[in-house]
């Protein structure tokens, strides 16, 4: 299948990534996004890249720049106590006949403008400041009627906008939400220090407090927090609210928060939720990708990684099918048990932060999932 006239409906990381793979396969690509502009779709500090997502960035051209303009760690991780006294190593695992770091962080705004640049560059039309009404399927398109109330026919449909997905409504029967695992995650960027040369995770009584390195002087902090949903401080007592969690800690994470949160501390606090949807992913020829089918709680970098593989994995399977629907179930067939660990791990580490899996094992579970990622698409 080629010559196809595709529409990808968002543009965060993996509607781009999705976008340019499809370009690059010989598709004709349009991206809407609700936004006015690429900054104002951004959320958040920063983003870790696994080997596992760099593989899939290399695919479209975008792992270099990213490693270029971020942290290329040598190691993925390892664990402290509250005290700062190590633990425990964390072990990434190589890929096969790549060079690549086992893992790379990098600012969510730096890595938004190299997937801009690579889908502008490969000739994916992008309209910013555009939403859609309904999306009527026919015989041989899809006609998507737009806000501004026009019309346009396309040969396929991509749903790449999110957790609150409007597209996911045509794909699934069910009423669809991300679950609310019961921790919310405090980042704010700090400096980079010269201890912070991979994923440092510090065990506390009550959370995890974390370092990740996203640029060659700069790092964020992370803390995540047992909360509920409701009871989420207000933005002029977010600070306060954090530095009462990291009381108890001792080593860096201390040291951060003597040091290193002032004031004025841009902090950001957002919710932590899980979602996988059930197969398929697809129905007629609209298809679901990203968040809208599989939210990945924080806990092992992965969300953002698995919607670039969906990308680069559904643009892999529509060229080589020339049937939509045949690609669309090798796609889901690919991706589902793939990223229903990840989001089962994720909420079993939550779940362990919390004391509510004392005999869990955090570190042989990451260690497993990096395995598994590193096996072939």
């Amino acid at each position: 299948m080629s010559n196809q006239k595709i529409l990808i409906i968002g543009g965060g990381i993996g509607g781009f990534a999705t976008a340019t793979a499809l370009k690059q396969q010989g598709f004709d690509v349009t991206l809407i996004e609700r936004h006015n502009d690429m900054h104002s779709s951004i959320y958040g500090v920063g983003i870790i890249q696994p080997i596992n997502a760099l593989r899939a960035l290399d695919a479209i051209g975008c792992a270099q720049p990213c490693i270029d303009a971020g942290f290329p760690a040598n190691a993925w991780g390892a664990m402290y106590d509250v005290d700062g006294n190590f633990l425990r190593d964390i072990h990434g695992t190589p890929i096969e006949s790549t060079d690549l770091p086992p893992m790379n962080g990098v600012t969510r705004p730096i890595l938004h403008q190299i997937l801009t640049d690579k889908a502008i560059e490969v000739g994916v039309e992008v309209r910013y400041n555009t939403t859609f009404d309904d999306l009527v399927e026919n015989d041989d398109s899809v006609t998507v009627h737009f806000a501004d109330g026009s019309t346009e026919d396309f040969d396929l449909v991509v749903g790449a906008d999110g957790v609150r997905s409007s597209v996911r409504r045509y794909v699934l029967d069910a009423v669809l939400s991300p679950e609310y695992i019961g921790q919310s995650a405090y980042r704010v960027n700090i400096p980079l220090l010269p201890e912070i040369d991979r994923i440092l995770l510090q065990e506390g009584p009550e959370g995890m407090a974390g370092f990740v390195a996203i640029g060659k002087d700069l790092a964020y902090f992370f803390y995540n927090a047992e909360m509920e949903r409701n009871q989420r401080p207000k933005d002029n007592e977010l600070r306060s609210s954090l530095l009462k969690h990291l009381e108890p800690f001792g080593g860096l994470t201390g040291r951060i928060r003597d040091e290193f949160i002032p004031e004025d501390a841009d902090i950001v606090l957002r919710p932590e939720e899980a979602m996988i949807a059930p197969a398929p992913w697809h129905k007629g020829r609209i298809v679901l990708m990203g968040d809208s089918v599989h939210a990945v709680p924080p806990h092992l970098g992965q969300g953002a990684a698995q919607a670039i593989e969906d990308g680069v994995v559904l643009a892999e399977t529509l060229k080589k099918h020339d049937d939509y629907t045949a690609a669309f179930e090798e796609y889901t067939e690919r991706r589902y048990e793939r990223c229903k660990l990840i989001v089962e791990t994720c909420v079993n580490i939550g779940k362990w932060e919390r004391g509510l899996l004392p005999d869990f094992d955090n570190v042989a579970a990451t260690a497993h999932v990096l395995k598994v990622m590193a096996q072939p698409l």
